[in-house]
């Protein structure tokens, strides 16, 4: 005989397979009251379940109006959610992930019922097929962001991939250049049109796409401050778009060394030859005058950069660096050029005058002056060519 049940405790019945399955009234993520099922082998097991399926409803929990697979989920997560509000480069590297690797394996198991030991499963068979550690972190990124969302969007009551360790990556990322090799490489570089953007990325430490972005409007020679506001990117099916920078860290205001202001100058100059070859040819819109465009006046690829960059460090003959870890070569170039610490301080974005103080002291070492030497005699050549 099956046991009386109080009121609004639901009711749990005995199945013809001798399984239980209990039921209740519960409120769904569309707002409606809906009847939910649970099942047990025994009445126990039902009972436990139906009083968990309860207590959701009166903590305000409601139920998913619909059963999602996980792939399902991921879809729309990325379309409605990730691709309105997310960059065009987060859309990609996330939708990356998603299709090589999430879906395959674990596109077709319930959302609701995803476990933290699948994930490992998943991680583990990654590893397996000699998937880079970097890209096993990225999925179970994607993952855990794709889930957090979900439990937002009350589909899920807790993330199960914030069990699951993050795969160790080797933070050895490789040296930055010394003064010398830095040196070296500008007086190689000296005479190429975008001289000054390299300057820029060694002295100010900014990103390729930052500099790239740069107009001349966001430069003030009188004050001596550059406001880096802009970046350029190349989305698929677009092309390159000059966009916004993402956060306000980014869109600091900047000090403008003399070496700096000097190397603008003389890229002005420049491209106004450029533009007077180019006549009716030249693209440039007005307002987005960049400082750094094509012959013609438009946006340069950002991976043309790093090639054009590649080239300059072959033909230097100093060790081969790519752009990102050149930019952390600033914090000795400010020493040499004996830029005031606090003005360092504000370039290098630290917190501390002390973090600044400690880069500057360790700047010492024969190569190192021999460096200032090189120094001087690039900062007394005129403009070539």
């Amino acid at each position: 005989m099956a046991k009386r049940r109080p009121n609004g405790g639901g009711t749990i019945t005995k199945r013809k397979d001798g399984r239980y399955h209990g039921a209740a009234y519960v409120t769904n993520t569309d707002g409606y009251r809906v009847r939910k099922f649970v099942y047990g082998a025994t009445y126990d097991e039902a009972a436990e379940k139906l009083a968990k399926l309860q207590e959701q409803e009166r903590n305000g929990v409601p139920v998913p109006a619909k059963s999602w697979n996980l792939g399902e989920w991921l879809g729309y997560w990325l379309e409605h959610i990730v691709k309105p509000e997310r960059e065009h480069n987060t859309y990609a590297k996330y939708e990356s992930k998603v299709r090589l690797y999430l879906v395959p394996h674990l596109g077709k198991k319930p959302l609701a019922k995803i476990t933290p030991a699948q994930i490992r499963v998943l991680m583990a068979a990654l590893a397996r097929e000699e998937v880079g550690a970097a890209t096993r972190f990225e999925v179970l990124r994607a993952l855990r962001n794709a889930l957090n969302r979900a439990v937002q969007e009350e589909l899920l009551t807790r993330n199960v991939a914030l069990l699951v360790d993050m795969p160790k990556v080797s933070k050895d990322k490789g040296r930055a250049w010394s003064a010398r090799e830095a040196i070296t490489f500008l007086r190689t570089a000296r005479a190429h049109r975008l001289y000054a953007a390299c300057v820029l990325v060694l002295v100010l430490g900014l990103r390729r796409s930052e500099v790239l972005g740069l107009r001349w409007q966001d430069v003030d020679f009188e004050s001596r401050q550059i406001e880096p506001v802009k970046q350029v990117q190349r989305e698929k099916g677009r092309g390159l778009v000059l966009k916004d920078l993402k956060t306000d860290s980014s869109q600091a205001v900047l000090p403008l060394p003399e070496f700096c202001a000097r190397a603008l100058q003389e890229r002005r100059e420049l491209q106004e030859l450029e533009r007077r070859i180019a006549g009716e040819r030249w693209e440039q819109e007005p307002g987005h005058e960049l400082i750094f465009s094509s012959e013609h006046g438009g946006m340069l690829d950002p991976v043309g950069f790093s090639r054009s960059f590649g080239r300059l460090v072959n033909r230097a003959g100093v060790r081969r660096i790519t752009v990102r870890l050149a930019r952390h070569t600033c914090g000795t170039l400010l020493a040499f050029l004996k830029v005031h610490p606090k003005v360092a301080q504000a370039i290098l974005r630290h917190s501390q005058i002390s973090m600044t103080m400690d880069v500057y002291t360790h700047v010492v070492g024969e190569s190192e002056r021999e460096a200032v030497g090189l120094l001087a005699e690039l900062l007394e050549d005129p403009l070539i060519g």
